[in-house]
């Protein structure tokens, strides 16, 4: 047989391990791996010294279209996906108008036809006004099913009272992702700012606490309903400990740690980023930052996820606390994450697992995230050696800025396979947008 894509003398990377071996892509599949040198293909890498993983799945992107195209859209926010190693995204409610229904969610879904870079599908918003609706909801193309805003929302996505939650959470059956903030206690904290305020004061304000009541809330009505929960971006020390018990009750409780929230600590980032560090919920004290470590090193945690929430350098630069929260991510996900694993902190295997399969796994992804035969091909080979100092100029979000610039990051994409074609070679885009909407069991 002759192969479409054959790579050579790659290390092939899963959970499981990692091994030198060849791997052939053919009609847009992995077709074998093994021992393949002596098979012919249109084209032929020779991958020594590169990891060869699957596409990365990122599963909490804010690609701010519709709505907010002025910090981000389809097409930017997925080609820097792509750049970044990343082939498929799962993307969030809180654009403008919110998704929140069939034709919010179709009208995302055309509008990335054709100008994705990436894979994609995206989440439906419970609202106080479509919970009778969401077991139906959940069910739609295009969307990996149901998000939940507890706080850091407005309008009609803050689902914050447990009525409400354990409405929504007793309306279907997928895993529901959950941003766990309490926002009562948000709210009641912000008198407590400083009469000069500056963004250190952020995690002050949007405390500990706060995270910690909601993550206990969220788990309580999970057990009361059997509806299982993802928590997403988890922030704090006292977290871990409430997710490892829901864990172990069976619960079916799944939990996510950003790059960001283990790479940077306070007070020192605020200092350096101001306002380039303030996200939701807020980057933490090094106490916080190793707790997430441990965590993470116990098995915990499931997913990596960027949680990518551009704005833009105009609107970053207003005072805090009229300043925006969220930064982009999904770009430099893949290189923070081989830093870590240069850095001993890590290994490729769970960079593989919770960063690709387990991904898949969590939203019922077909076709994606594994190195294995019968899988789409979408591969990402980088050179896990390959030192480099993330600039300005490398961004691909419209936002313009990331706050890893300036960073020297160690381990860096060469090349992107996707639907079995490559598609980024050395920093160059080989293809037109390619990204096809995910299906999901």
């Amino acid at each position: 047989m002759s192969y479409d894509i054959l790579i050579l003398g790659g290390r092939l990377a899963t959970s499981k391990g990692v091994a030198v071996g060849d791997l052939a892509v053919k009609d847009g599949k992995i077709a074998a791996i093994g021992s393949l040198a002596n098979e012919s293909a249109e084209k032929t890498i020779l991958a020594n010294g590169l990891v060869v993983m699957p596409g990365l799945i990122d599963t909490q992107v804010h690609f701010r279209e519709p709505g907010l195209e002025q910090k981000e859209d389809l097409e930017s926010g997925t080609r820097a996906a792509l750049m970044g190693g990343v082939t498929s995204i799962l993307e969030m409610p809180n654009t403008n108008p919110t998704t929140t229904s069939p034709a919010a969610l179709q009208d995302k879904l055309d509008r990335a036809d054709g100008r994705a870079w990436a894979h994609y599908g995206f989440f439906v918003g419970a609202s106080k006004e479509n919970l009778e609706h969401l077991a139906e909801y959940e069910k739609l193309p295009g969307t990996p099913g149901i998000k939940i805003f507890m706080g850091s929302s407005t309008g009609p996505l803050l689902v914050g009272d447990d009525e409400a939650l354990t409405v929504a959470l007793k309306h279907g059956h997928k895993r529901i992702p959950i941003h766990a903030e309490d926002e009562p206690r948000n709210s009641a904290r912000k008198s407590l700012i400083s009469s000069d305020p500056h963004p250190r004061e952020h995690p002050f304000l949007r405390d500990a606490e706060s995270a910690r009541l909601a993550t206990e809330r969220i788990l309580r009505i999970s057990h009361a309903t059997g509806r299982p929960v993802h928590i997403l971006h988890v922030s704090t020390a006292d977290e871990p400990p409430l997710i490892a018990e829901a864990k172990r009750q069976g619960l079916g409780t799944t939990a996510e740690v950003t790059p960001q929230h283990l790479y940077f600590s306070a007070p020192d980032c605020y200092d350096r980023l101001g306002t380039f560090a303030q996200m939701n919920p807020p980057l933490r004290s090094a106490e916080h930052n190793e707790g997430l470590w441990k965590a993470l090193q116990a098995g915990i945690f499931d997913v990596f996820g960027s949680d990518h929430a551009p704005h833009t350098l105009e609107e970053k630069a207003k005072p805090y606390p009229l300043s925006p929260s969220g930064m982009p991510g999904v770009q430099t996900m893949l290189n923070v994450l081989l830093t870590f694993v240069a850095q001993g902190r890590l290994t490729l295997e769970t960079v593989v697992k919770m960063a690709c399969e387990r991904p898949a796994e969590l939203y019922g992804i077909q076709g994606k995230g594994h190195l294995e035969v019968g899988y789409d091909a979408d591969i990402t080979l980088v050179d896990p050696d390959k030192k480099q100092v993330f600039e300005r100029s490398m961004v691909e979000s419209k936002c313009g800025w990331s706050p890893y610039e300036g960073e020297e990051l160690t381990g860096w994409v060469e090349m992107v396979i996707l639907n079995g074609e490559l598609a980024v070679v050395s920093g160059n885009r080989l293809i037109s947008p390619s990204g096809r909407m995910l299906a999901f069991s």
